[in-house]
This record gives C-alpha cells, structure tokens and sequence, in this order.
C-alpha cells in the first residue's frame, strides 16, 4: 500500500519509528522505494549534491518539478514529499498556493515541505485546505542560512528554545501532518515530539523524534568533504564508485576491456567479403 498522511501519522500513535531518505532521481528512488522506507524527500538539497551549489537558494521550481516526477515514478509504496524552493512560498499565500500546486500536478508530489514556523502559517493554512498535505521544518531552516551566519544548532538558549516550542505548535495548528526538526538539541527535539500531535522527523536531533531522514549521498559515504556530526555513513558507496571507475580506466587505457566476453561477433565469411 502506498504511504499517506494517515499512515504516517498512525506510525507516531503507535509508538513506530518514521524513516525517510531523499533521493532525487527514478535509480534511488526505486531503490529505496523498495526496501521498504516509508517517504522519500526529494530534497532542495539536490542544489548541493546533485547540481553543485554552495547552498540551496540556486534551486528553482523547475528543478524541483523535474526531480520530483523521477522520484514520483519509482516510489509506488514510498510517500513522496518536495521542498518547496527559495522564495516559491515566502512572498504571499498565493505564490504558495501556485507553486504547490505545480509540484502536485507536475511533480505528482504526495506533499510539499516549506521551512519556517509562525510567519509561514498563513500558507500551511491554505494549502491544507486546497487539499495539499504539508509538512513543516523547523530548526537549522537551510534556506534562511545567511540569517543564520552559518550552519549551526538551533534553540541552544531559553528564549530559542521556547521560540521553537510555540512555533511547533503553531504550524501543528496550522495544519502540518508533520515537522523536521533539524539541528535541535536532542532533549529539546525529544520535548517537542512528546507535546506534538504530529510526527516529529530528526536530523541530528537525536533519537527522541518520531523519525529521521538523511540525505542519500551523506548516508551513502559519496558526499565530498567534511560531513555533519550527525550523518552516519551506512555504507562506502563513494570509494566503492572511485574503485570501479579507476578499475574502468585502466582495463580500456590497457585494452583488457571489453574483452571478446562483452562484444558482439558475426561470421568471419561476411566480413572477408567486405575486404
């Protein structure tokens, strides 16, 4: 059965763990698809890791309704939810509502996700009620990433903290079936999930939240660089592919590939008719 708002949230009341990978095209996506996770993000982190950015507010609409219709096509089980880009949604309610809808429509998303608590309500409301499920993102917001002067941990101090809390509240009122904690302190993110009718996804928010999720190429050991503290790398996928294409350059600079193994022949006699 393919997973929806009710059982995603029937997860939570059940005491079940949520899990959640993003993927931005059909090859991973059916990959995950298939092995059982429960919704696949197709993340604006693809400005990242799939188009080389510095960051995520390069990525336009466009980019998101290309991606989105490619993971769509793989996940028949997986919920597919997409971000909502860099100013799709923060100018008006009807910026939202339009745009949610072309990744509805076009990108044959599930859901959308938009980042921001209170100043953001007025857009969960109406895309709730035009029918399009939202899920919230509160925390480390990377598409506020200038305000923040960097990547760093959110809701540290008290006022921070109790900012954060009202703000959980406020987009669960709104009408968010669930909410990314990102970059939380753990006792905070586990304090929110126990006062939160919703589900709570983590991202090095510790293990107190009703899921996680993490980006498919830092789990996967292929991000470049440095990675988060919170990203557990589950398998060394990049030295695995740096090994094949290295292995791959020398068998065809030596001639070893393709061998007679890989290649197609015909009848000797057609081809001394030709000479």
């Amino acid at each position: 059965m393919k997973n929806t708002v009710l059982t995603i949230g029937k997860k939570k009341s059940e005491g079940k763990k949520i899990t959640v990978l993003t993927a931005y095209d059909y090859t991973i996506a059916k990959i995950f698809n298939d092995c059982g996770v429960d919704i696949v993000l197709v993340g604006d982190s693809l400005g990242n890791v799939v188009l080389g950015y510095e960051d995520t507010l390069s990525v336009t609409m466009d980019d998101m309704v290309r991606h989105c219709s490619a993971v769509a096509r793989a996940a028949d089980k997986a919920m597919v939810v997409v971000d909502m880009p860099f100013m799709s949604y923060q100018t008006s309610v009807e910026d939202a509502l339009r745009n949610a809808g072309r990744l509805m429509q076009e990108g044959r998303a599930n859901a959308v996700k938009l980042e921001g608590g209170t100043r953001v309500c007025p857009q969960i409301r109406a895309l709730v009620d035009a029918g399009i499920p939202v899920m919230a993102h509160l925390g480390l917001t990377p598409q506020s990433i200038n305000a923040f002067g960097g990547y760093r941990v959110q809701g540290k101090t008290q006022n921070q903290a109790a900012k954060m809390l009202s703000e959980a509240f406020a987009v669960q009122e709104a009408g968010a079936f669930s909410l990314v904690l990102e970059c939380v302190p753990m006792q905070l993110a586990s304090l929110i999930t126990q006062k939160l009718d919703i589900p709570t996804i983590g991202i090095g928010s510790g293990a107190g939240c009703d899921g996680q999720v993490l980006v498919a190429q830092d789990m996967l050991g292929m991000t470049q660089g440095s990675t988060p503290k919170f990203v557990k790398c589950f398998a060394p996928v990049g030295e695995l592919i740096k090994k094949a294409a290295s292995d791959y350059i020398q068998e065809v600079e030596d001639g070893t590939y393709p061998s007679e193994e890989y290649s197609f022949s015909i009848k000797d006699e057609i081809i001394e008719k030709l000479y």
